[in-house]
């Protein structure tokens, strides 16, 4: 494989003074984006340009050429960046010693992991991501970096991303689809033996699809980028990775071929041979196929190659209820793969069987769940509580065994470099161990966090929400001048919010039954809550609905109408077009995070969890993650944040929303907002720091991706891989 990053460096390099060449490779790794010194070294050349170009080094480092050449003359900001530099080096260069190294030998960098998915977060500047399943997938890849796991990631390079979030003046959203410019993002062709670009073919239909691939640094790990923006392809073909999430059905079969198949495919023309595929939802399941393909091509039975398929695949699956599983029409599924089951050595019939589900009762369909269930050895849900909705769920797949649906669980977290503020991440290097990323699963270490003075994490939180609230006023202003407002509404935005205030944070992919707006179920409640000048309150709301889903529209223009109430104007925001670096600002900077998903359809959620990380403290419907981390004291209230609700469900929908609300306005008026301004001295709430202190050390050495990398290690890579059977 020849070295795909050349030509994009050597641009680089060429706008760069030679003494800051380093700069250039460091924008081309996603590394620099989860260290501090990394993130440090770009933003201080120029504040207010790294702003505007959103984080992107790349874009940032073709606007500061007068900058960079008056970096290239002082000597202090040179020997930081050969700090950084090295540091970076040392990083790529110590794989020999990590722990995967030590722990799984027999996964190496020509049989990895290759972990499948549609969506990956990695950072705001690159649009291949959605939601929660994207970011769950960006931290995974870089712990697996961190723990040094072989690891390759495989995606599909969306050129106009998801969309881009409008909001009309009425408060209905609107979509756009910007182009991303490839120019300006860290990826490059993957190049053939001839330095040409590598092309696979994937046969859709009656035709043949070209796809080509870009590869995307991850610290130690590769993420390869499957497209077909390619001319060779018909205008309809060139079109299948435009976007992500598409409604057209015959346009996620594409996409959903192109990820497996092509996937599959890539991985082979690289001469890589993965000891596991794992596949993070049924998006993927296609790759299963694929890899049976190429097995029955060496003239194995079908039964014969299902089992060695089984023994080399793991299946993550996070979507808690049953229409919310991605199916195809059997008419589709036939017309797509018309030509694909032969080569299997199956029937229609036969091929068409590894999708059913019994589950089905109206017109029969194709589970990409059930197959993924059918073609693996080992499967599991994100949670504990999510693991036993599967198990129930599937179990008809399972009609022989005793037990429920053999699927297990291994709780999501989130990555600590991420997500971890910088100025908290130094409290923790200066309490705890300099080193603490490293020990994060160590329960005994974060007891120190109570050595942390009180006074020390306070100043440090009230910094991290200022600059919260600062973000939040200039992205609000800039929205209401796109919108034309009024010049007085627009003036307001300088006042908004107030860095004394309990604030609260909720942002989430809106969805009905996440309940966005269950907090303003009874008005005059709200009102009260929200309204009251003695101890008042103020909430910062984001996120996107689909594009097809009127009902989760409807919620976010209520509760752009609930911003613009005279009472509450200064009170409720609404941030437009939430994306990583937004929720960035809002985990390290609010107060109280507020999550009401109906239970038990959260699947594990991981936005409360970077909460935690940063002091944060959560209240929430004992749902996903948050039933796991909950903890009650003697006195039957929250030890490490509040819990809405009971640990159970009812079945009426709706007289359980009014009983969770309800739950919520009493912990509000009786707990939350009083403990919030019970101050024993002017400055400092001791008794809500002492829960912040709390939420962090019973969150973080739970609920961090490095945890949960080597849980899947050892429950599902080296269980699998140890068992399988070669051919």
């Amino acid at each position: 494989m020849v070295e795909l990053l050349q030509s994009l460096a050597s641009r680089l390099t060429t706008k760069l003074p030679s003494n800051l060449d380093s700069l250039g490779q460091l924008a081309l790794n996603f590394w620099w984006s989860w260290t501090p010194e990394g993130v440090a070294i770009f933003r201080d050349i120029d504040v207010s340009a790294w702003e505007q170009c959103q984080h992107n080094p790349i874009q940032f480092l073709s606007m500061s050429e007068e900058k960079l050449a008056q970096l290239a003359t002082q000597p202090a900001y040179l020997e930081r960046l050969r700090s950084v530099a090295a540091k970076f080096d040392s990083y790529m260069q110590s794989s020999h010693s990590t722990w995967a190294k030590q722990t799984a030998p027999e996964i190496t960098p020509q049989q990895p992991v290759a972990y499948f998915s549609v969506e990956f977060g990695l950072h705001q500047t690159l649009h291949i991501y959605a939601g929660g399943l994207g970011i769950l997938a960006g931290d995974h890849l870089k712990s697996a970096s961190d723990l040094g796991l072989p690891m390759v990631g495989v995606g599909l390079l969306y050129r106009q991303g998801y969309f881009q979030q409008q909001l009309d003046a009425s408060g209905w959203q609107q979509e756009t689809y910007p182009e991303q410019d490839l120019e300006t993002l860290p990826l490059e062709l993957v190049r053939d033996s001839s330095g040409e670009p590598l092309k696979i073919k994937v046969t859709m239909c009656d035709r043949s699809v070209t796809v080509q691939a870009w590869r995307v640094r991850v610290g130690r790990v590769n993420l390869y980028l499957l497209d077909t923006g390619l001319e060779d392809n018909q205008k309809r073909d060139r079109q299948i990775t435009n976007r992500l999430y598409q409604a057209n059905d015959n346009v996620r079969i594409a996409q959903e071929m192109v990820l497996g198949i092509g996937g599959v495919r890539l991985l082979q023309h690289l001469g890589l041979d993965p000891k596991i595929y794992h596949l993070n939802e049924s998006n993927a399941a296609f790759t299963l196929l694929e890899v049976a393909r190429q097995l029955v091509h060496r003239g194995e039975p079908f039964e014969r190659v299902k089992t060695v398929v089984q023994q080399r695949c793991v299946f993550t699956t996070h979507t808690p209820v049953l229409a919310g599983h991605q199916t195809f029409s059997i008419d589709l599924m036939t017309e797509y793969f018309a030509n694909y089951w032969q080569q299997l050595g199956l029937t229609k019939d036969q091929f068409l069987a590894l999708g059913a589900s019994e589950q089905q009762d109206t017109e029969e369909k194709f589970s990409m769940t059930a197959l993924a269930l059918r073609l693996s050895k080992a499967a599991n849900g994100v949670s504990q509580l999510n693991g036993g909705v599967n198990r129930q769920m599937w179990s008809p797949l399972y009609p022989q065994e005793i037990e429920p649906a053999p699927i297990g669980a291994i709780t999501n977290g989130v990555h600590a470099g991420t997500w971890t503020a910088p100025s908290i991440s130094e409290l923790y290097a200066q309490y705890l161990d300099k080193d603490w990323t490293k020990r994060m699963s160590d329960r005994h270490l974060w007891e120190n966090v109570n050595n942390i003075p009180d006074a020390e994490i306070w100043q440090r939180h009230q910094q991290l929400k200022e600059d919260l609230i600062a973000h939040v006023r200039t992205w609000v202003k800039q929205t209401r001048q796109r919108r034309g407002e009024d010049p007085q509404a627009i003036e307001e935005c300088d006042r908004l919010f107030d860095p004394n205030v309990l604030t609260i944070g909720l942002a989430r992919r809106f969805s009905s039954y996440k309940r966005g707006d269950l907090i303003f179920r009874e008005p005059q409640r709200a009102l009260q809550i929200l309204s009251n000048s003695a101890q008042p309150v103020q909430i910062i709301f984001a996120g996107k609905a689909h594009p097809a889903d009127d009902k989760s529209k409807q919620i976010i223009q209520n509760l752009i109408e609930w911003t613009r109430r005279p009472e509450l104007h200064q009170r409720i925001i609404f941030l437009e077009d939430y994306d990583i670096l937004i929720a960035k600002k809002l985990v390290q900077g609010v107060d109280l995070w507020l999550n009401t998903p109906l239970r038990p359809q959260e699947a594990s959620g991981t936005s409360g969890q970077k909460v935690c990380f940063n002091g944060g403290i959560n209240c929430s419907i004992l749902d996903g993650w948050w039933r796991e981390a909950y903890q009650q004291g003697a006195d039957s209230k929250g030890v490490n944040g509040w819990a809405i609700g009971e640990d159970c469900s009812l079945d009426d929908s709706e007289a359980q929303a009014q009983k969770d609300a309800e739950s919520l306005y009493d912990l509000l008026t009786r707990e939350i907002v009083p403990l919030f301004y019970d101050r024993t001295s002017p400055e400092l709430p001791d008794r809500w720091i002492a829960m912040m202190k709390a939420s962090i050390k019973t969150a973080i050495p739970r609920f961090n991706t490095d945890r949960m990398v080597m849980e899947y290690v050892h429950q599902m890579y080296l269980s699998t891989a140890n068992n399988a059977a070669p051919i």
